[in-house]
């Protein structure tokens, strides 16, 4: 589910999932207040929108693209990739790497620079360090389909084996969703980002954070010191999150899962209410990760997304019980101590019995994303309309080159290729050089490629004909400008929404084509991890352009970095998931009673691709009128906040709520993560009216070592798993319901 940006796995879910900027950032129009570190004085006017003006005694940086760089880069992105499988299959959400590998990076190359050895030694500014960012973002990325679409076809059977049976075609579906996002967003850099950046207050937070924080950095002597204590900061979060996750695993209801109402239960001699609170997953959870997150997201999307949960597990939930609509399944049938635990999350048998409440929230909830997503993209039919002008004026000036080297003339053609469409007010030139773009012929003939790849392996290794890959693509280019639009304004990918309407659109194109079940449900979730994939890859390197240009990084050089770390990424994440299934079996499992994972949104997509491919399971018609009348009103708030709250009354934007955020409260299976974010974002709004200056040395180094350091912790408790000496086996479970966590 999924946005260092948070976001939605299936997304972006890389909610991923990458700090959010602070909110004073996010609340801009293009000028923000600032103070210059090397200095101390105040630039009261910064342009976000222009590059920034870096320090005086920053060298000139001829080639930023280093080995070292990279190397460094990838090795911090692969730290990330392993732990965004690890809380990609826990929770859903997935985690940029961007701010991470800027931070370390500094750390790492700084200490190298003062070497006298070649490659490893010698001066190092601030396009080197965005560069290694770049590459982190490469190798950390493409973990969202290992956390949703893949584990889904092995939990339907539409797989068959274990993932090291199918790595190879694993790898090549990684290979393609990576390098089609990469190829076909190339050309879109300058729109985004130059030409319609400042009309649409198309700021990408976390992209611009990341910049900002690079320039302190390296701003003199101060920005030095400033860069190591955000450095520290990191570094001590990062270390204690991993070890307080691999010690956990051995007193699990002690130093992670606090279970206030099974204790309730337990003192009460085992005769309370209170296990029926415990069964709607209301305990809290000493999750670094999502502690974290709620420092990055801030109080708005926090509250929303509790309040989500409020309205989903408090109320909704156990109304749809009460009144025989769903049911929970026991979880303890033989022992009466227990009798009223039960779990009312259960995704599995659809069709042949009454569903969960949380299938039926499951639908409210795409339905939320994917009409805000969608309302949020069409509010901007302008630049959908000089998107269009735009692209169809290059298409027209490279037909008419090619048509002049072949010593032919189109009238129609040489008209189109010299007019320029108008752009908006105040644009500005690209800073980069002709020689510094990425040329036309390299991302073309990689896109090509990479289609043509894409039809014979998907044929041959998936069972999905060439006019569904077509599609699939296609959806994906749509998605991705849906992403990019959206996520560059309020931080959070619609990777979700994306997914889902591509499952959508696929249910219909697959219907009556002569497929069996299980094959229209791989196809399903083949064509979902191709749009929402790509969609993820693209929105990353926008991301890394828009951190480029404000730094004057070369976008070839970006581009090559980012390429180089995510074949990294092509062969880590399969390895992961071969690592987190040997470990866990039951994460491909949908009919396991217990499991270490949660598996979000392995869970949503499997239920979908279910509901529009099996005749037998279909969606409870209370919930789809509920669904409509949520998706009617969350429209009519997009409208209402785009075109009535502009001008003076633009300050009450803050009041409304966050619907994607309440969407994913929806999706959740229970309210643990949300619960853990709300406490991230008190501690942080906290932290910033206590002192604001600490917080923002502080905040997002600690929230992104506390992300990694989770992440990384499971990696070992996987590993720890694998050897036989995991917390399962030799620590306890005390404080637990029935003696499970």
């Amino acid at each position: 589910m999924a946005s260092t940006q948070v976001r939605p796995a299936e997304v972006a879910d890389h909610t991923a999932a990458t700090p959010a900027i602070e909110k004073e950032i996010n609340e801009l129009d293009e000028k923000v207040h600032t103070v210059d570190v090397n200095s101390g004085a105040v630039e009261p006017e910064l342009d976000l929108y222009i590059p920034l003006d870096m320090d005086g005694s920053i060298m000139d940086e001829h080639d930023p693209l280093t080995i070292r760089s990279v190397i460094v880069g990838i090795i911090l992105g692969s730290l990330v990739n392993a732990s965004n499988l690890y809380l990609g299959l826990k929770t859903g959400f997935t985690f940029a790497a961007s701010m991470f590998g800027a931070i370390f990076g500094y750390g790492i190359i700084k200490i190298l620079s003062k070497s006298n050895l070649p490659i490893i030694g010698g001066s190092f500014g601030p396009q080197e360090n965005s560069i290694i960012q770049a590459a982190a973002q490469g190798a950390g990325g493409i973990t969202g389909i290992f956390v949703a679409g893949i584990p889904a076809m092995y939990r339907l059977g539409a797989l068959e084996g274990n993932p090291k049976d199918s790595f190879g075609a694993i790898i090549t579906i990684t290979l393609v969703c990576s390098f089609f996002g990469l190829f076909f967003v190339t050309p879109l850099r300058k729109f985004f980002v130059i030409q319609v950046g400042r009309e649409l207050k198309l700021l990408f937070p976390t992209a611009t954070a990341v910049a900002l924080t690079i320039r302190s950095m390296h701003a003199g002597a101060a920005g030095a010191r400033e860069a190591m204590s955000k450095l520290k900061a990191l570094s001590l979060s990062f270390t204690a999150a991993l070890v307080q996750r691999v010690a956990s695993y051995y007193a699990i209801g002690i130093l992670y899962d606090w279970h206030f109402f099974t204790w309730i239960h337990i003192w009460s001699g085992y005769t309370s209410w209170a296990m029926n609170i415990e069964s709607w997953g209301w305990w809290f959870e000493w999750t670094p990760a999502f502690i974290g997150s709620g420092i990055l997201i801030g109080m708005n999307s926090a509250l929303s997304m509790f309040g989500g949960a409020v309205l989903a597990w408090a109320l909704i939930g156990p109304l749809l019980v009460h009144y025989g609509e769903c049911i929970g399944k026991p979880q303890v049938e033989v022992d009466p101590r227990w009798e009223g635990y039960y779990s009312f999350a259960s995704l599995s048998n659809l069709g042949h019995e009454t569903p969960s409440p949380r299938y039926w929230l499951l639908w409210p909830g795409v339905m939320i994303m994917v009409c805000v997503s969608m309302a949020e993209l069409f509010v901007q039919y302008k630049v959908i309309a000089y998107a269009g002008q735009v692209v169809w004026q290059k298409m027209c000036a490279g037909i008419n080159n090619i048509l002049v080297k072949a010593g032919k003339h189109s009238p129609y053609f040489a008209r189109r290729a010299e007019m320029e469409v108008k752009a908006a007010e105040g644009i500005i030139e690209d800073p980069a050089p002709a020689e510094e773009q990425v040329q036309m012929w390299m991302w073309s003939t990689g896109l090509v490629v990479v289609i043509a790849a894409a039809m014979v392996i998907f044929a041959l290794q998936w069972g999905m004909n060439p006019g569904l890959t077509v599609l699939a693509c296609l959806l994906g280019f749509l998605f991705s400008f849906l992403a990019i639009q959206i996520g560059a304004v309020t931080d959070q990918t619609p990777l979700t929404a994306a997914s889902k309407a591509s499952q959508l659109i696929f249910g219909a194109a697959t219907k009556g084509s002569g497929f069996s079940i299980k094959d229209a449900q791989r196809v399903n979730l083949v064509a979902g991890g191709l749009a929402s994939g790509g969609a993820d890859v693209a929105y990353s390197l926008t991301s890394d352009f828009r951190t480029g240009f404000l730094l004057g990084t070369s976008p070839k050089k970006q581009w090559y970095a980012q390429g180089l770390g995510s074949i990294i990424s092509i062969f880590l994440a399969p390895g992961m998931f071969v690592l987190f299934t040997t470990a866990y079996p039951c994460i491909l499992d949908g009919e396991a009673e217990h499991c270490a994972f949660g598996v979000p949104s392995v869970a949503a997509w499997a239920a979908v691709a279910q509901a529009v491919t099996d005749p037998a399971v279909s969606i409870p018609w209370s919930s789809g009128i509920f669904s409509i009348v949520m998706g009617v009103f969350c429209v009519g708030q997009v409208v209402f906040r785009h075109f009535y709250l502009v001008g003076e009354r633009e300050k009450y934007r803050e009041y409304l709520p966050n619907w994607g955020a309440i969407a994913l409260s929806f999706v959740l299976p229970n309210p643990v993560f949300t619960t853990a974010a709300l406490f991230g974002a008190i501690v942080a709004w906290g932290w910033r009216k206590w002192n604001i200056k600490s917080f923002d040395l502080y905040g997002y180094a600690v929230a992104a070592g506390f992300i990694a350091g989770e992440g990384l912790g499971g990696v070992v408790g996987a590993a720890l798993q694998i050897g036989g000496v995991s917390g399962d086996i030799l620590g306890t479970t005390l404080g637990c319901p029935a003696g499970y966590c």
